[in-house]
């Protein structure tokens, strides 16, 4: 390995190389590149820290290629690293590949000592400055690298603000810094048994191990967790010459985006804070000043910014995030990123580049997801209702969130695991409340600006937040905060927030449906001036995505109010009826004297009163989807589905019995309950077992759904039923089915004078199934894959059970990514449907192929089921546009969730 490069200098990466060098290493290196302001530095990759990970120590010849770039670095400053007379410092940054804000770890002032911090007092001409750079250094060093609980040095700062009477940092010396200092030591010397290491090499090399560390830290699990990112990528450091911001009033940090993250609008947007670091504005301690007022402080450094901005806004083809620092009137560029953004903004600032001509309507569809399409379907607040509005805040990221107020992330993940919905609130947020803001349904804070830790976060999580609602008074420890008209909010009480405006209510508001819903329920033309830029954006991008998918989108109804609303979303067809939900209701009754029917007669009677009814759901649907295929799954659960509960029935006729009043009705009930009881109803009497066994069932619906046809064909209509045979295991099995269908068609189409085309096929659902698909291909014009039960069946699992059970700790132990119910299992399940697909095909060359469980609206499902070479996916109707979404972007080759 003696020719690995582990160390590259920002003038030798650019922005391609993330998967090597990381998000923020990448793009310094572009901006270096560019030619743009940026402090010399250079990146560890993300090699190293697989390296570190895997053998619990760096490479070998990482300390030598450190060295080397650290002495280029030094010449280029003309400073020596912790020089006593003329210090450089260094910050050590975190650097992942994929976006993963404040989830890992960052030290600043590297370097300083009990020496060095008197040659920055020389260099910087401000003793006050030197001492308060100092104190941060053992401040974030003690918690990030010591790993010593960080309120620990919170307190001691405060115990010294208290001495001087002031709750202001700002209002501290240089006297009263030097003995926070102090007391930080010896916090150190307390709590590690060593002293505050005074050799900067050894701090900058222990600052780099504990940014590798801090890719396993519990956080950054739990955040790679959520958005899908792999957990064997690591994450580069990053190694760059310290700049100030807190030189004083000409000096200052910020952070901007090149539109507005949170609606995609064009200007200015940012926050800035003069006189403070980097931490104080994304850790919204400090409340920041809007971007724009920069140009009345520092004009110069403003329109170098802002042409940065615009520069790299081009240079991107995106929404850049940018980190900026000015050190006395002079702009330094310390990170850009494309930007994360809330969904409305992604599909308005898409629109936008292609209108500016930066990208093609292609690009566009793969710039966003079928996530966030989903985020844009969910309900927003009815305005003008009745509910107390107590206070408003900044609308840092959409949406309507209610639910009852929580102080602490330990007690919104308590609370959300018990099933309460519940609001967090903070003063601000920091990276460890991260388990509490995706428990929550929505981020309060009294502090803080829009690219606040709560805000960033947020945006990227989907997550409705209303940041720096300044007349809060939050007070975490006594769990409540007060409302400036006095009103007291305790934990527990229901509150509602408003991401889009800021809004913060007592109590829960109505809501309403989105003006995206409103758009796909045809209440909104998109060309009209109701429609707003998002909804033209929306139907701009989802337009262009039918238009180049080749998977086609059904949908899984049961009713014709379902059928026509998935119509109306775009489905292309029904993918899945399921029958039994037809006999629930008043119907149960026939389906009992169907089971207790004693003799072919009784039998044939219960058959002949349920037939009607079914024909006219059938009809009713044929209507909703006319022209358009429907498949009908025949009957599927165990018949004891429609029977009462065993234990609420014996109860019945015990008590029946001890008043002297049997009741031979119930009597005849509970033996047949009793006698159609299983263990494991999923593996018992079920789907195809259940048309063999019970002699008449299918050849009803198939004459049900015949004569529905027929009738909707006479009428003018186009019905195109397809009839599908669920749980099939041998050929065998619906070979017998089949025969039996067949022949009720004929004799119906005879009886009619019609005929109506349409097909016979099977789900494949049992593991077997997908195994022998070559020969159930030779008897079945079509297959649906059930990925639902294919997935129980493949993994062993009950899924009403082992979700409660034990799938926490399966994520937790990183046994799954994700539960195998929402997204395929591709390496299994996923296999399965390949093997399927390849015999079935290979047997019968025009086979029909779809997917019919829920994996169908699933964004990363989607992908595979593209891949596989499958004819459409089918979902519920309010997934219907996701899955129309993401088959344009599989065609177009955007990534998927996870990649």
């Amino acid at each position: 390995m003696a020719d690995v490069k582990w160390v590259f200098d920002f003038s030798e990466g650019n922005k391609d190389q993330k998967d090597l060098l990381g998000g923020k290493g990448a793009n310094l290196a572009e901006m270096t590149n560019l030619g743009l302001p940026v402090p010399p530095g250079f990146t560890i990759t993300t090699d190293a820290c697989r390296y570190y990970l895997e053998n619990g120590g760096t490479p070998p010849e990482l300390d030598a290629q450190v060295s080397e770039h650290l002495a280029d670095l030094e010449k280029a400053m003309g400073k020596t690293l912790g020089d006593p007379a003329d210090p450089l410092l260094v910050s050590v940054r975190s650097g992942a590949a994929a976006s993963m804000p404040g989830m890992m770890e960052t030290v600043l002032n590297v370097g300083l000592n009990d020496e060095s911090v008197q040659g920055l007092t020389r260099q910087s001409g401000s003793e006050r400055f030197a001492w308060d750079s100092y104190r941060r250094l053992i401040q974030m060093f003690g918690k990030t690298v010591l790993d010593i609980d960080g309120e620990l040095f919170d307190d001691a700062l405060d115990e010294v603000k208290a001495e001087q009477g002031t709750d202001l940092d700002l209002d501290l010396d240089a006297q009263h810094l030097e003995e926070v200092v102090g007391r930080f030591k010896a916090i150190v010397r307390e709590h590690t048994g060593r002293d505050f290491p005074q050799d900067p090499r050894e701090q900058m090399d222990m600052a780099i191990n504990a940014v590798f560390d801090s890719w396993n830290s519990d956080r950054a699990v739990i955040y790679r967790r959520r958005e899908r990112i792999p957990g064997d990528a690591g994450t580069a450091v990053n190694v760059v010459a310290m700049v100030f911001g807190n030189l004083g009033s000409d000096s200052g940090t910020g952070v901007a985006f090149t539109r507005d993250p949170g609606s995609g609008a064009q200007g200015v947007y940012g926050d800035y804070l003069q006189n403070a670091q980097g931490e104080d504005v994304v850790a919204g301690i400090r409340n920041t000043v809007p971007l724009t007022d920069l140009e009345g402080i520092d004009k110069g450094a403003y329109d170098e910014l802002m042409q940065t901005m615009s520069r790299l806004e081009s240079h991107y083809r995106d929404l850049c995030d940018i980190e900026f620092t000015i050190e006395r009137n002079k702009l330094w560029m310390l990170q850009t990123r494309v930007g994360k953004r809330t969904a409305a903004a992604a599909f308005v600032i898409a629109t936008q580049l292609v209108d500016e001509g930066l990208i093609d309507m292609d690009e566009a569809v793969r710039r966003v997801t079928g996530d966030q399409l989903a985020q844009l379907m969910f309900p927003r607040f009815v305005s003008g209702g009745d509910a107390q509005q107590l206070t408003q805040g900044m609308n840092a990221s959409p949406g309507a969130a209610v639910g009852k107020a929580v102080f602490s992330s330990e007690e919104a993940a308590k609370w959300a695991d018990r099933g309460e919905q519940v609001v967090l609130v903070r003063r601000e947020t920091n990276p460890d409340d991260l388990s509490g803001m995706i428990a929550a349904q929505g981020v309060l804070t009294s502090r803080g600006g829009k690219t606040s830790h709560a805000a960033v976060v947020a945006r990227g999580m989907g997550k409705t937040c209303v940041c720096g609602a300044e007349e809060l008074q939050v007070d975490t420890k006594a769990k409540k905060f007060t409302a400036p008209d006095g009103t007291v909010v305790n934990e527990g009480d229901v509150i509602s927030i408003d991401g889009s405006t800021g809004r913060v209510w007592l109590g829960e508001v109505p809501v309403e449906p989105s003006s995206v819903v409103r758009y796909f329920e045809g209440e909104i033309d998109p060309d009209s001036d109701d429609a707003d830029d998002l909804v033209r954006s929306v139907h701009r991008i989802l337009t262009h995505a039918d238009e180049s998918r080749r998977l086609d989108v059904r949908t899984n109804a049961d009713t014709p109010e379902d059928s026509a609303r998935a119509r109306r979303f775009g489905a292309r067809g029904i993918g899945l009826c399921r029958t039994e939900h037809m006999f629930l209701g008043d119907r149960r009754q026939l389906v009992e004297k169907l089971i207790l029917a004693d003799g072919p007669e009784e039998r044939q009677a219960a058959l002949d009163a349920l037939e009607p009814l079914q024909k006219q759901d059938f009809l009713e649907i044929f209507e909703a989807m006319d022209g358009l295929p429907v498949t009908v799954r025949l009957l599927d659960p165990p018949l004891h589905e429609f029977l009462p509960d065993l234990t609420e029935l014996s109860v019945r006729v015990a008590l029946a019995e001890e008043r002297g009043e049997p009741d031979e009705g119930s009597l005849r009930l509970l033996a047949a309950v009793r006698g159609m009881h299983e263990s494991n109803p999923m593996l018992g009497l079920r789907g195809v077992r259940l048309g063999l066994v019970v002699p008449g069932l299918f050849a009803m619906q198939v004459r049900a759904i015949a004569e529905a046809a027929c009738e909707r064909k006479k009428a003018g209509g186009d019905p195109r039923p397809e009839i599908m045979i669920p749980l099939v295991g041998a050929v065998q099995e619906l070979e017998a089915i089949r025969e039996e269908s067949v022949r009720v068609l004929q004799e119906v189409f005879e009886a009619e004078g019609c005929e109506v085309p349409g097909l016979l096929g099977t789900m494949i659902e049992v593991p077997r199934a997908a195994l022998t698909a070559g020969e159930i291909a030779g008897y079945a014009e079509f297959f649906s894959f059930g990925t639902n039960d294919l997935t129980q069946m493949t993994w062993g699992f009950s899924r009403d059970d082992v979700e409660a059970a034990f799938f926490h700790q399966y994520l937790d132990k990183g046994i799954f990514g994700i539960s195998p119910f929402e997204s395929l299992d591709r390496e299994g399940v996923g296999r399965l449907v390949q093997i399927a697909v390849e015999a079935g095909r290979a047997a019968r060359p025009e086979l029909k192929l779809g997917i019919c469980g829920e994996h169908g609206g699933d964004p990363d499902s989607v992908h595979f089921f593209h891949e596989v070479g499958l004819d459409y996916v089918s979902c519920s109707p309010f997934r219907v546009p996701v899955a129309r979404l993401e088959a344009g972007r599989a065609a177009l080759g955007g990534e998927r969730a996870g990649s």
